[in-house]
């Protein structure tokens, strides 16, 4: 039966963050994974967790400034002390969260940098932070990310953040598999899970409707089909990860809007 973890930064927007927590727990979420938790106490967090017996299964790594438009900063040469301050500071609260996986975003690719340069950087920044992280007992997932999404994000294909991974070959470095992101951008979503999910190399799943973003059951993924499939290739490979609903409920952030478009999960999860 597929796992099915909350994102709060999309999901329950109607409440404030903290309260999100319990408005997950009380649906039947068993996790959570969020953007960021660097604006909270970490210790706030964990009580949090703690309170409504959930687990924090995934967040990001400081992608440096968001709200200026920065999306990560692993591929950006001359940025690499900041990338590791922010690392650094990630694996704190994985620790206080106990949370498994940080999620490292590329970043945008500099207009007039030459692409192996930003491939010699993000390859060299990953393969620190799978080290430090080893040593901490996490893991660090990287994601391929549609550029309708993020314009201009450095990695978009499945194919190529499997490259990286293997090229790398550490092994707590792990790709985050966004069905949303993988069908915009090369669609096939059944045969890449066949494929990749068998290997180890996948830490964790996304899913959302697409093209909208809104949720599971509505638009051109058959979903259903999706997560029989997932949960047969978890029976033959041991793949255990978590499935992230990273999407934006249709009816927006309205009083119950995430909790009325459960439909889909109830049916999975009783």
């Amino acid at each position: 039966m597929p796992r099915f973890a909350a994102n709060l930064s999309m999901l329950y927007t109607e409440h404030a963050f903290l309260a999100r927590f319990a408005a997950a727990a009380s649906d039947g979420f068993g996790a959570v994974e969020y953007l960021f938790p660097y604006a909270f106490d970490a210790r706030d967090l964990a009580r949090r967790l703690a309170d409504h017996g959930l687990q924090q299964v995934l967040f990001n790594a400081p992608p440096g400034d968001w709200d200026a438009g920065e999306r990560g900063l692993a591929c950006l040469p001359g940025r690499e002390a900041e990338f590791r301050t922010g690392f650094e500071q990630a694996l704190g609260y994985a620790e206080a969260l106990d949370c498994p996986r940080v999620h490292v975003m590329a970043g945008l690719a500099p207009p007039g940098v030459e692409r192996a340069r930003l491939q010699a950087t993000y390859e060299a920044n990953l393969a620190w932070a799978a080290a430090q992280a080893a040593a901490a007992g996490r893991r660090v997932l990287i994601e391929p990310i549609n550029t309708r999404d993020i314009p201009g994000f450095f990695l978009n294909r499945q194919g190529e953040a499997h490259r990286i991974v293997q090229a790398i070959a550490a092994p707590n470095l792990q790709v985050q598999m966004d069905l949303y992101h993988c069908q915009i951008v090369e669609g096939d979503v059944a045969m890449k899970l066949r494929q990749y999910l068998p290997t180890g190399c996948v830490g964790h799943l996304q899913i959302a409707g697409v093209p909208e973003r809104h949720e599971p059951d509505l638009g051109e993924l058959h979903h259903p089909y999706l997560f029989k499939l997932i949960d047969e290739l978890s029976a033959t490979s041991g793949w255990d990860g978590w499935i992230g609903c990273e999407y934006r409920p249709a009816r927006g952030a309205a009083p119950g809007a995430t909790s009325a478009g459960l439909g889909w999960m109830k049916a999975w999860v009783g």
